[in-house]
């Protein structure tokens, strides 16, 4: 992916693009942009954020280009994971975010960072961080409130039940449901809407219409990127991560118990708060018990 030596667009096919599609259409003035990895529900890696960024960024610069569209290869996802926002926000242009799919955890505050999105009617909407070893702290603690309203933030976020289209649509979540046979179509009708308004208008009024998620994610982001680098590497996560792995809930009593009290210990030389995945005291260098069996203060291994 070779990068730019001046804010100028590109011809997308100069840019080497591997886990997305990024296209032009100059009929209609749309530059839709594909997340390419159906195969594992079009989730996001390092390259999957670089290059879309770089498609965020030509489609800034272009002039011709009135209205973005954001969307998943294939038919089961949209999208499971995102970390993107400022640079889809300040493009400067109106995006749409075409729900093909499932839309589940950075997907959802992918969605929720467009300024209009359109989902299908056999999709659901879901946030699993609670469930999972993760904080939803990439937009939707910031932004679902504002959206949906304090409560209902709290229902999707807390319960991390499914999200229906028509749900969904009655809280304001997305702006149309529709059957999947008219996606393309309503897509198409909304661009074709904001391709008839005035560019430097609109520009500012999305600027405008930003201001209040600009300041609770400017007062936020920071340390919910920090917190999240300090707790991946904790039991809870650890645990998550593993029983994800091993489709089976995590052991959420047992991690309870073992917090309460204070951590595993080691019943040698009485070191406290040793990390549950470890095999062998970090102090004296002795053995350690299951932190999942019955003696949970003992600790465990899961090496």
């Amino acid at each position: 992916m070779p990068e730019p030596d001046a804010p100028l667009p590109a011809d997308p096919g100069t840019l080497a693009f591997e886990r997305i599609v990024y296209a032009k259409d100059p009929g209609s003035a749309v530059a839709t942009v594909t997340i390419s990895r159906p195969a594992v529900l079009n989730c996001f890696d390092f390259r999957t954020l670089r290059e879309l960024g770089r498609a965020f960024e030509d489609a800034g610069w272009d002039d011709s280009v009135a209205t973005v569209v954001i969307t998943g290869a294939g038919d089961r996802a949209f999208c499971t994971g995102a970390d993107l926002h400022d640079r889809l926000r300040s493009i400067g242009k109106p995006t749409i975010a075409r729900i093909n799919g499932v839309c589940v955890g950075g997907g959802q505050e992918l969605q929720l960072a467009c300024d209009l999105s359109v989902m299908v009617d056999d999709a659901y909407i879901q946030h699993v961080g609670p469930e999972h070893g993760s904080v939803p702290a990439g937009g939707a603690t910031q932004w679902l409130p504002l959206v949906v309203g304090d409560r209902r933030a709290r229902e999707i976020i807390m319960l991390c039940e499914r999200i229906s289209p028509q749900q969904a649509l009655e809280w304001g979540l997305v702006s149309r449901v529709v059957p999947r046979s008219a996606l393309d179509s309503t897509v198409a009708g909304l661009a074709e809407q904001l391709r008839n308004k005035l560019p430097e208008t609109m520009r500012y009024t999305k600027a405008q219409l930003n201001w209040w998620r600009d300041l609770v994610w400017s007062s936020t982001i920071s340390h919910a990127r920090d917190w999240l680098a300090v707790h991946s590497t904790s039991d809870e996560t650890r645990e998550a991560v593993v029983a994800f792995g091993e489709k089976r809930s995590p052991r959420f009593d047992e991690l309870r118990s073992m917090q309460a009290a204070g951590g595993r210990s080691c019943s040698r030389c009485g070191a406290r708060g040793l990390p549950a995945g470890h095999g062998f005291c970090g102090v004296c260098g002795s053995p350690l018990g299951s932190a999942w069996g019955s003696g949970v203060s003992s600790g465990a291994s899961d090496e």
